[in-house]
């Protein structure tokens, strides 16, 4: 079953930081399967607060999003933006109606 990694940005304080952890970390989530859904764009709040900026990558397993994640690589890469940046990150195995 696929797996999403959703981060909803709520805080981002310097987009300097924010462009080199993406420029980091984009070539190690692919390694681990990882494609890219959503990166930011045009959006529209219907309900509920308003974040920044929305992130979406697609995983082929949920076991292979939380690899990624917890990575040194992908640490590494993450600790360029944490300090200037909050955000809600899941992991969140997908469904199938079929």
């Amino acid at each position: 079953m696929k797996a999403y990694w959703i981060a909803l940005y709520k805080r981002i304080d310097s987009q300097e930081n924010i462009k080199n952890y993406g420029a980091k970390v984009t070539k190690i989530i692919k390694s681990y399967g990882g494609r890219p859904l959503v990166r930011g764009g045009k959006f529209k709040t219907l309900e509920g607060e308003t974040y920044p900026r929305t992130v979406i990558w697609e995983f082929p397993s949920h076991e292979q999003a939380m690899k990624c994640h917890n990575s040194k690589e992908y640490q590494d890469g993450w600790a360029l933006a944490k300090e200037t940046t909050e955000r809600n990150l899941q992991i969140i195995e997908g469904f199938s109606t079929e």
